[in-house]
């Protein structure tokens, strides 16, 4: 524990404050926060007692901005779901490479689940670990069978993982 609190505070003063939740997810506790901004379908901006910390929406993948208009129908979503100010449960589970901390995130409801549930977003299939992936999964289910959301298009849209792959530039040094 004293070593999470050493990591902890070396973290916050280099301007690290998402590091903070990787102790946090390991001990497996809940975390609560106040919503500060909606960054897209997947990513918000929260206050959690001094540090304004980033979050990526565990268990899930949303459509991008540019899979329009899927990304902006996501982030409206959880602009409508999640009102600035309101207070959120977290339940971290790790820090990802960005620095951004993993959480299922709780306002009233699962929100991470209420996105797949409602077509918002994709069961992150990569990523299900250390989520109840058979509610994700089933959530997905039934949001393509009813045609919500991403799943209007037959099959439902690109995934946005795919999307992000097809726009990345080719790394250099490789073959053609």
């Amino acid at each position: 524990m004293i070593s999470w609190l050493l990591i902890g505070a070396a973290a916050f003063i280099a301007g690290w404050g998402n590091v903070f939740f990787v102790g946090t997810a390991q001990a497996n506790q809940q975390a609560s926060a106040t919503v500060l901004s909606i960054g897209d379908g997947d990513t918000i901006r929260l206050q959690h007692g001094q540090q304004r910390i980033t979050v990526r929406l565990a268990c899930i993948d949303a459509p991008e901005m540019a899979q329009a208009p899927y990304g902006a129908e996501a982030r409206s979503y959880l602009q409508s779901h999640l009102r600035l100010g309101s207070s959120v449960t977290l339940r971290p589970q790790t820090v990802d490479r960005y620095g951004r901390t993993v959480a299922e995130v709780i306002g009233g409801v699962n929100i991470n689940l209420a996105l797949v549930e409602d077509g918002m977003a994709f069961a992150y299939r990569k990523y299900l670990g250390q989520c109840d992936a058979k509610e994700y999964l089933d959530a997905e289910f039934r949001a393509s069978r009813s045609r919500y959301g991403v799943w209007q298009v037959p099959g439902g849209i690109t995934r946005p993982w795919d999307f992000r792959c097809r726009r990345s530039p080719p790394r250099s040094g490789g073959n053609s």
